[in-house]
């Protein structure tokens, strides 16, 4: 079936572009994490927007990008990352002050805290993007997660959450939504995920995008703000599936 699209701008006259960098992939991409990639790539391409995707190993240099995502992965994998994440805590911070927009999802999220604390071995350091810590804790938190925010439309999110990390967050970092279903950053404050400026962490794999194309698409209307200096108004898509599967998991825990 051919899925139609109702263009309200035409953005192919503007000729846009954005890049986006895909932070350590081979090691953290739990529970469909590629699929948020594969969600912004497709809404730009669906609108005509160029884009310009590059994969970072854990050796090589981050690029400056418009747009940077970090997914999920086990502590074996975190152990492997964050160092090399950790040598770009000064770019990365630059770029975050540049306007640049962050997205990490679960063990992702937690890097972009200051540190996370498994229940054994030193601490894991992140690079600060966010005030917030992690510590492990003894209970796994499994589920699907409903949760409301106060800057999209519609305002909730959905998405499934397996952690059992306890994240909390300090200062100007404030919540990216309040837990409606679910348990959230550590199951004690109602708070899920994080933002601040122009960075947002979340637990909610499975994956997030897909299932919150109006999440996927403010993110990318940051981006196109940040590289152009001006907001941007984006084309609208024919949602019906997308919206479809959102609806399908507000309100329920499994």
């Amino acid at each position: 079936m051919k899925r139609i699209y109702a263009i309200i701008y035409d953005m192919d006259k503007r000729d846009l572009k954005i890049s986006i960098a895909h932070l350590y992939p081979k090691h953290l991409n739990l529970y469909g994490d590629m699929g948020n990639i594969i969600a912004l790539t497709k809404r730009c391409e669906w609108r005509n927007i160029k884009v310009d995707y590059y994969s970072v190993n854990p050796n090589d240099d981050i690029p400056e990008a418009d747009l940077y995502f970090i997914g999920g992965g086990q502590d074996n994998e975190q152990i492997t990352v964050a160092p090399c994440l950790y040598k770009h805590k000064n770019f990365l911070l630059e770029q975050r002050d540049k306007g640049s927009v962050f997205l990490g999802i679960c063990g992702g999220y937690q890097l972009l805290g200051h540190y996370y604390a498994p229940f054994e071995g030193e601490k894991l350091l992140g690079v600060g993007l966010l005030d917030a810590f992690t510590v492990a804790g003894n209970k796994r938190f499994i589920g699907n997660v409903t949760a409301n925010t106060d800057f999209l439309t519609p305002k909730t999110v959905v998405g499934f959450e397996n952690h059992a990390g306890l994240t909390y967050l300090q200062g100007d970092t404030k919540p990216l939504a309040k837990v409606e279903i679910g348990n959230g950053n550590n199951g004690e404050d109602g708070s899920e995920g994080a933002r601040f400026m122009n960075v947002f962490g979340t637990y909610l794999h499975g994956s997030l995008l897909p299932k919150n194309s109006h999440f996927a698409d403010y993110l990318l209307s940051l981006a196109l703000e940040k590289k152009y200096g001006e907001p941007m108004d984006l084309s609208r898509l024919d949602d019906k599936i997308e919206i479809d599967a959102h609806n399908s998991v507000v309100g329920k825990a499994y």
